[in-house]
């Protein structure tokens, strides 16, 4: 397969590798993305995260709870510029699609679009949308939303950057209290800041973690400092870096940002709080949605997004 400059443009981007080093993790991959990004990552070339420029769509998220916080749901809704995403407009309208999203019983977006829309059951939430883009003048897209309920607590969240990003996380507890809550909002702010991607190490895929080995390992026996080591050695140091990806990548293992000897962990700032207030904390999991995350930065998905959503 011909390695174009594209190509190349493209992996740099998404590694920060260096251009003759993404010519040739593509060569070496016949021009696959994904595998070349594993072989920068194993060359030590390479982080294990794509950058987070890549963002096809401007837009904001948003967030609705019930007034008993035991029901939430986050949305996120784009536009074309960020411009009109900082729309009064295009703001209220958002926050009413999110309002709907609180209520609302579909099980996927194209089932939401589909329903009336409550503000005018005369419309579709799909028509709504048709209508709003016709006064607000760009293409927009009801993209994603998702809801959490917790009867034995409640759903705190955080929206951060004016609605780049927006936090829901849900805690169950038998006590409710000013504390609890800014325990909540802390730890919703920490998920803003840092992505974790699990809560817990519990949750996290053991096909990852294998994945994982394999290029640590990899790694490892491309770095000169570790040639001629033992195997137990060598066993050693790819755990070591197994685990300490793990913590960064788990909620609760991560060091709370917001600690005053830069060391407790959040679970140990979780049950701290626990401990102070007598309660029974247990942190069951959380929803981070930004704008625009996974999709190319090519205008003509944002279009195809869009297109689908519009039955064209």
């Amino acid at each position: 397969m011909a390695i174009t400059a594209g190509m190349v443009k493209e992996l740099r981007e998404m590694t920060g590798a260096g251009m003759m080093d993404c010519k040739k993790a593509l060569a070496a991959t016949e021009g696959n993305m994904e595998a070349a990004v594993d072989f920068l990552r194993e060359k030590g070339l390479a982080t294990a995260q794509k950058k987070a420029g890549r963002i096809a769509a401007e837009g904001i998220v948003a967030t609705a709870l019930s007034d008993d916080a035991k029901k939430a749901v986050v949305v996120e809704v784009n536009a074309e510029t960020d411009f009109v995403a900082k729309n009064e407009k295009f703001q209220g309208y958002v926050a009413d699609v999110a309002a709907q999203a609180l209520t609302t019983s579909a099980a996927d977006i194209d089932a939401f679009m589909a329903e009336s829309w409550a503000l005018d059951t005369s419309k579709t939430v799909k028509e709504e949308l048709v209508a709003q883009i016709a006064v607000i003048g760009e293409n927009m897209n009801i993209r994603r939303f998702q809801q959490v309920k917790e009867e034995n607590g409640f759903i705190a969240s955080y929206i951060h950057a004016g609605g780049k990003i927006g936090v829901l996380v849900d805690v169950q507890t038998d006590v409710i209290n000013d504390e609890v809550k800014e325990m909540a909002k802390n730890l919703a702010m920490q998920i803003a800041a840092l992505k974790p991607i699990y809560t817990n190490n519990g949750e996290v895929d053991e096909a990852y973690k294998a994945h994982e080995l394999e290029i640590i390992k990899a790694q490892i026996e491309n770095d000169p400092k570790m040639a001629g080591k033992p195997e137990k050695v060598i066993s050693g140091a790819v755990m070591g870096r197994l685990n300490k990806q793990l913590k960064e990548i788990c909620l609760l293992d991560q060091v709370y940002v917001k600690a005053e000897d830069g060391k407790q962990i959040v679970s140990a700032y979780v049950a701290q709080v626990a401990k102070a207030n007598n309660a029974n904390i247990v942190i069951k999991g959380f929803v981070r949605f930004e704008t625009g995350e996974g999709l190319e930065k090519k205008n003509e998905d944002f279009a195809a997004e869009v297109a689908k959503q519009m039955g064209m």
